[in-house]
């Protein structure tokens, strides 16, 4: 059958440079070690793709191959923090491009955005900050572009989203906000300005379902969409690592504030927080005057003390410590002992996601 068909195809070929060289025997020898060659490739191919799971077509994860496998994880970030990676993320492209400062200057479309984001291929998360304004206020645009992101191929596993919310002000707060913010398929939250390992406890409650002892509505919103899975499946899997060491959701908490740096050791000792932060921007301006000619001088030995002391806490504590790099310091915060970057979105942020990756092994 699929012998024969070879055949009648092969022969049919010119083979000027052999006809000259080979007999007739030999030519019809040479014909059918082909058809087995043939017939012997196809057959390792199809194994090859297929995999013993029969999973042809399985999406590669950000980080690549070399970063092993993703172990049954829908998040890829857990996956790199399990085994002992860095992570380099980047926000999402702005709505509007630099240059277009008219507020009648037309925005760039959900779809435009989702395509910068899916060409880059090296940052291991999305971050966005469109609701640290207001949840409600911010959520529109961020659907957007998360079902254009969806309807060009990404999902959970592949493009997962970490966003900011508001400073959290009561435990009613986040289960309102925290709860909307997961309904629509986020993989991580960052609390901000956070001052009290109390109000690391709210976020961490809001974002467990009550099985888990949390305060989560019982709803699932359109999460499972981009998650790829049931609801039955997202509700398995949506509790909060490394609480839950099966959970697939991941907590950050950012300190930026006097009160919070006084309170560092208590944040960072809750169980559930996943990556603490210092907020070096905001502490910038915390450890800055004004000089008399008007100048802002930044008391550099102060700022610098203060990101130190939530690293230090983060390494008491064992919690991935984050922070917001460039190409310029990245090589510094990764000795130091940092291991979680983000940074903005355009060819500065790529370079340091480039960067960060080559010393990091990746």
């Amino acid at each position: 059958g699929a012998q024969h068909e070879w055949g009648r195809i092969l022969a049919r070929w010119d083979f000027p440079l052999y006809d000259r060289a080979f007999d007739t025997d030999f030519r019809q020898d040479f014909i059918m070690r082909t058809i087995r060659c043939s017939l012997q490739l196809s057959l390792a191919l199809l194994i090859a793709a297929c995999g013993p799971g029969g999973e042809a077509n399985k999406p590669e994860i950000f980080g690549g191959s070399e970063d092993g496998p993703a172990a049954e994880r829908l998040n890829p970030m857990i996956t790199l923090h399990e085994g002992d990676r860095s992570l380099f993320g980047l926000y999402a492209p702005s709505i509007r491009p630099r240059g277009r400062l008219s507020a009648s200057s037309q925005a760039i479309s959900p779809s435009e955005r989702a395509e910068e984001v899916l060409k880059f291929g090296m940052s291991d998360y999305v971050f966005d900050g469109s609701m640290e304004g207001g949840v409600e206020r911010g959520l529109p645009a961020f659907l957007e572009l998360r079902d254009a992101m969806q309807a060009a191929g990404a999902d959970a596993s592949s493009h997962p989203f970490v966003v900011k919310m508001a400073k959290l002000e009561s435990e009613e707060q986040a289960v309102h906000e925290i709860g909307l913010q997961l309904d629509a398929g986020v993989s991580g939250i960052m609390f901000v300005e956070v001052e009290s390992a109390e109000e690391v406890r709210w976020g961490l409650r809001a974002m467990r379902y009550s099985d888990d002892g949390g305060t989560r509505r019982n709803g699932v919103g359109s999460a499972p969409g981009y998650w790829g899975v049931t609801e039955a499946e997202y509700r398995e899997k949506a509790d909060i690592w490394p609480l839950d060491p099966d959970g697939e959701l991941v907590s950050w908490v950012i300190v930026e504030s006097h009160e919070g740096l006084a309170n560092v050791r208590e944040i960072a000792a809750v169980p559930g927080v996943g990556v603490l932060w210092p907020g070096a921007g905001t502490l910038r301006g915390l450890f800055s005057t004004v000089g008399d000619d008007g100048e802002r001088v930044l008391d550099y030995e102060g700022w610098e003390n203060a990101i130190q002391s939530v690293l230090s806490a983060c390494k008491e504590f064992d919690v991935p410590c984050g922070y917001p790099a460039s190409s310029s310091d990245i090589e510094m915060r990764l000795g130091q002992g940092f291991s979680v970057f983000v940074m903005g979105w355009g060819e500065s942020g790529f370079e340091t996601v480039e960067i960060g990756r080559q010393l990091a092994g990746r």
